[in-house]
């Protein structure tokens, strides 16, 4: 799993706009449920920004914005 994780951090770094899971998916070949547990544990260690965008949720790479 951290081989994994290794590949969508470094993704996400390189990528200002952020990644739904479908598209992160679809780029790194790899299954949504991996991507969705990768970005759960990114989330718990508070990693990632999270976007609400109508249905999808929209990942980038950084702290917690605060509002």
């Amino acid at each position: 799993m951290e081989k994994f994780r290794d590949k969508i951090i470094k993704e996400l770094r390189n990528n200002q706009a952020g990644y739904t899971i479908s598209e992160l998916s679809k780029k790194l070949k790899l299954s949504r449920q991996t991507i969705a547990n990768c970005f759960a544990f990114l989330e718990g260690a508070e990693k990632v920004n999270i976007r609400q965008a109508g249905m999808a949720k929209i990942y980038y790479w950084g702290t917690k914005w605060t509002i």
